[in-house]
């Protein structure tokens, strides 16, 4: 029963995965259906936390809208989404930003890896 569900995992995970780590500005861009049309939808943000493995991978990405904090949680190897893009790559200690979710403005900040 094991190799059977491990076999159709594999079948669905994605081929080319992009490279982020937590603390990394991300675009995503999520396919949204309305009635019968299919759009794509960027949802920009800095990623909080990334969590599982394989077919069950997810993030969750943290934006502010409005003077709201929004948050999405996507999995990787998802259909809808279409494509992650990395717009800045962020320096941060720690595997789970959750400290973010009470700051607002300059102190919600990350700072950028320079290399």
């Amino acid at each position: 029963m094991n190799e059977i569900i491990k076999n159709i995992e594999a079948e669905q995970l994605k081929t080319e995965v992009p490279q982020f780590n937590v603390g990394d500005t991300v675009k995503v861009y999520g396919k949204i259906k309305e009635g019968n049309r299919e759009r794509i939808q960027v949802f920009e943000g800095i990623v909080l936390k990334k969590q599982g493995g394989g077919v069950r991978e997810t993030f969750t990405v943290r934006k502010n809208s409005n003077g709201v904090g929004v948050e999405k949680t996507w999995p990787l190897h998802s259909p809808n989404v279409e494509k992650v893009e990395v717009v800045r790559r962020g320096k941060v200690r720690r595997a789970k930003l959750n400290y973010l979710r009470g700051r607002v403005g300059k102190r919600a900040k990350v700072k950028e890896l320079v290399k």
